[in-house]
């Protein structure tokens, strides 16, 4: 049954794939994005629009202001304009010939997949202007690398990417390494906490493994030992009798017997119902129930299976304020 449709409840928007947005920068990251995207395009029989931004005012004012520091011989009205006007012939002409050497790059690679793309060049801040393109040309998606030519190895994710996702209304596709997120037979892995957004992600996750050919795994992680650890810290400063009028030792049993194993099962509960809706979908769904930290476990599962993607909620289950940007 591979055309059938997914139950009401957790049907997705999938236009999300119609018309995507991706942010370049000619960084490897960003290569990779730009694949990511046309693959989706090409899939989809949708659309892709190339943004790169450049940075024209931002450079002009640093110059500006260093201009107090230059040397004697240029402090004079006119060397001072003739200076700006070099400096302008240079970075703003150049930050034009650059940003349009990406976007022909780009378009190249596009033309190549014959899949539809356009290329927009904007001048500003950087995430600011992303987020203006993203909402002008209606995408659903925005693909980004996590990183960009500026990258070190002190962050997990580039100061661009954060800013980005975390104020973006649409959903966002980080591209972490070069490998192909879409192979036939890639992992993607999604991660269920029981939440609408979690569900909404396996949907996703199953609507790229129909038209990619990836395996979807479906992971839950619950922290079994949150509780204990909870009691063992009120155990060093709970009273004889606050001990007895709290009734310590039965509350701890109590959580050990019904709640540390009630939350296995519940976890179990919703990783069955993500092996149902696969079902529906005629996609299977590969459940694993992880026992640990949960952003810990995922992450070493994802490692440890070499997954190629994780989809994922914003936020999860417990995020009930919707003006949290991410979880």
């Amino acid at each position: 049954m591979p055309g059938a449709p997914f139950p009401a409840a957790y049907t997705i928007r999938l236009n999300m794939f119609k018309k995507t947005l991706v942010c370049l920068d000619n960084s490897d990251w960003s290569v990779a994005a730009s694949n990511a995207a046309i693959a989706l395009a090409s899939a989809f029989n949708g659309e892709t629009v190339g943004c790169h931004v450049y940075a024209a005012r931002l450079h002009d004012d640093r110059f500006r202001s260093m201009e107090p520091s230059l040397p004697p011989r240029y402090q004079n009205e006119d060397e001072l304009s003739r200076q700006r006007q070099v400096h302008d012939s240079l970075i703003t002409k150049g930050l034009q010939v650059i940003s349009d050497s990406y976007l022909s790059a780009f378009l190249a690679m596009a033309e190549g997949a014959g899949v539809k793309a356009v290329g927009v060049s904007r001048e500003g801040r950087n995430y600011a202007e992303l987020l203006k393109e993203t909402s002008e040309t209606n995408s659903g998606l925005v693909v980004m690398g996590a990183y960009g030519l500026g990258a070190n190895d002190q962050r997990r994710i580039g100061s661009v990417c954060e800013r980005l996702s975390r104020n973006l209304s649409v959903d966002c596709l980080i591209i972490k390494d070069a490998r192909p997120a879409f192979a036939k037979g890639a992992i993607l892995a999604t991660a269920i906490d029981g939440s609408p957004e979690s569900f909404a992600a396996l949907c996703a996750a199953i609507e790229l493994g129909r038209a990619f050919g990836c395996r979807i795994h479906a992971i839950a992680a619950y922290d079994h030992l949150y509780h204990v650890r909870a009691f063992r810290s009120l155990a060093g400063v709970l009273s004889e009798e606050a001990g007895r009028l709290f009734r310590f030792k039965e509350q701890e049993r109590m959580h050990e017997e019904v709640i540390d194993k009630g939350l296995a099962k519940l976890y179990q509960d919703h990783l069955d119902t993500a092996v149902d809706i696969g079902g529906q979908a005629g996609v299977e769904v590969a459940p694993t129930l992880l026992a640990g930290k949960p952003t810990d476990e995922i992450i070493r599962y994802c490692a440890s299976t070499k997954a190629a993607l994780l989809v994922m909620g914003r936020r999860g289950l417990h995020s009930n304020d919707s003006s949290i940007d991410i979880g």
